[in-house]
């Protein structure tokens, strides 16, 4: 299994219950995957750069993982289809 590095950039119109559910969605979608997640980091809420899907803030999780390398491309797409993220950054390490 490969280690990665997981930036996740989540709609800051949850509030920080909902956040919590989002990543422990997170961490059983991995497992579902039988991969671990190490670690997590909440950041907590930042201004974005620029607008995505219009708006200027966002709450940042970072999470290390373990993950065989053939669920990657399952897990960018599950990754995509949750309403509650922004944006995603996945590093190998």
């Amino acid at each position: 299994m490969k280690t990665y590095e997981l930036l996740t950039v989540f709609k800051p119109n949850l509030d920080a219950e909902e956040v919590d559910k989002a990543i422990e969605n997170l961490s059983k979608l991995v497992a579902d995957m039988k991969g671990k997640v190490e670690s997590t980091d909440k950041s907590g809420r930042k201004k974005l750069a620029y607008d995505v899907q219009n708006f200027r803030d966002g709450f940042f999780v970072t999470s290390i993982l373990n993950m065989p390398e053939e669920s990657i491309a399952e897990f960018r797409r599950q990754l995509k289809l949750n309403d509650n993220i922004l944006r995603t950054m996945f590093l190998a390490n």
